[in-house]
Protein backbone atom coordinates (compact mmCIF):
# COMPACT_ATOMS: atom_id res chain seq x y z
CA UNK A 1 0.00 0.00 0.00
CA UNK A 2 1.56 3.24 -1.39
CA UNK A 3 0.51 6.29 1.30
CA UNK A 4 1.89 9.46 -0.78
CA UNK A 5 3.44 11.85 2.26
CA UNK A 6 2.64 15.37 2.40
CA UNK A 7 2.76 18.60 4.49
CA UNK A 8 -0.24 19.52 6.69
CA UNK A 9 -2.00 23.06 5.28
CA UNK A 10 -3.42 24.62 8.44
CA UNK A 11 -6.01 27.79 9.12
CA UNK A 12 -6.83 29.20 12.23
CA UNK A 13 -10.69 29.39 13.28
CA UNK A 14 -10.62 33.08 12.90
CA UNK A 15 -9.68 32.75 8.71
CA UNK A 16 -12.62 29.41 9.34
CA UNK A 17 -15.03 31.83 9.98
CA UNK A 18 -14.05 33.65 6.55
CA UNK A 19 -12.53 30.70 4.23
CA UNK A 20 -14.04 27.42 3.16
CA UNK A 21 -10.52 26.20 4.17
CA UNK A 22 -10.12 22.58 6.19
CA UNK A 23 -6.99 21.36 7.55
CA UNK A 24 -5.29 19.73 4.29
CA UNK A 25 -2.63 17.71 3.03
CA UNK A 26 -0.87 19.07 0.29
CA UNK A 27 2.00 18.38 -2.29
CA UNK A 28 5.01 20.37 -2.59
CA UNK A 29 8.38 21.47 -1.59
CA UNK A 30 7.73 25.17 -1.27
CA UNK A 31 5.26 27.38 0.79
CA UNK A 32 4.70 28.64 -2.73
CA UNK A 33 3.98 24.94 -4.18
CA UNK A 34 2.19 23.79 -1.42
CA UNK A 35 -0.11 27.57 -1.53
CA UNK A 36 -1.19 26.78 -5.28
CA UNK A 37 -1.91 22.94 -5.00
CA UNK A 38 -4.28 24.09 -2.12
CA UNK A 39 -5.78 27.08 -4.20
CA UNK A 40 -6.65 24.47 -7.34
CA UNK A 41 -9.21 23.34 -4.97
CA UNK A 42 -9.65 26.30 -3.05
CA UNK A 43 -9.61 29.48 -5.68
CA UNK A 44 -10.98 31.78 -3.05
CA UNK A 45 -8.90 31.88 -0.84
CA UNK A 46 -5.71 32.95 -3.18
CA UNK A 47 -7.19 36.49 -2.74
CA UNK A 48 -7.57 36.64 0.77
CA UNK A 49 -4.26 35.18 1.54
CA UNK A 50 -1.94 36.83 -1.20
CA UNK A 51 -2.36 40.05 -3.02
CA UNK A 52 -2.15 40.23 -6.90
CA UNK A 53 1.54 40.16 -7.41
CA UNK A 54 1.48 36.37 -5.47
CA UNK A 55 2.88 38.07 -1.99
CA UNK A 56 1.76 37.07 1.24
CA UNK A 57 -0.69 39.94 2.56
CA UNK A 58 0.75 42.45 5.19
CA UNK A 59 -2.14 41.26 7.16
CA UNK A 60 -1.36 37.32 7.14
CA UNK A 61 1.41 35.09 8.99
CA UNK A 62 2.90 31.54 7.69
CA UNK A 63 4.78 29.71 9.85
CA UNK A 64 6.59 26.03 8.84
CA UNK A 65 6.05 24.28 12.26
CA UNK A 66 7.06 26.68 14.63
CA UNK A 67 9.31 28.96 12.43
CA UNK A 68 7.61 32.13 10.53
CA UNK A 69 8.04 32.13 7.26
CA UNK A 70 11.44 34.33 5.72
CA UNK A 71 10.29 34.87 2.20
CA UNK A 72 6.63 36.65 2.13
CA UNK A 73 7.23 37.86 -1.31
CA UNK A 74 7.87 34.77 -3.15
CA UNK A 75 7.26 32.15 -0.29
CA UNK A 76 10.28 29.70 -1.16
CA UNK A 77 10.50 28.90 2.15
CA UNK A 78 11.18 25.08 1.85
CA UNK A 79 8.80 22.63 2.85
CA UNK A 80 9.77 18.52 4.10
CA UNK A 81 6.55 16.06 3.55
CA UNK A 82 6.32 15.62 7.50
CA UNK A 83 5.83 19.60 8.34
CA UNK A 84 2.59 21.54 9.43
CA UNK A 85 2.15 25.07 7.28
CA UNK A 86 -0.17 27.30 9.48
CA UNK A 87 -1.57 30.16 8.01
CA UNK A 88 -3.00 32.74 10.32
CA UNK A 89 -4.51 36.63 10.24
CA UNK A 90 -2.18 38.72 12.24
CA UNK A 91 -3.94 40.31 14.81
CA UNK A 92 -3.68 44.22 15.63
CA UNK A 93 -4.91 46.50 17.70
CA UNK A 94 -4.95 48.21 21.35
CA UNK A 95 -6.35 50.61 23.67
Amino acid sequence: EYASEMALLRFTQNLRRHLSCPDTNVPGNSVASCLASFFQQNPKARSYILTDQGELRKHMNIFINSEQVLDRRTLTDQVSDDDEIFILQALSGGL
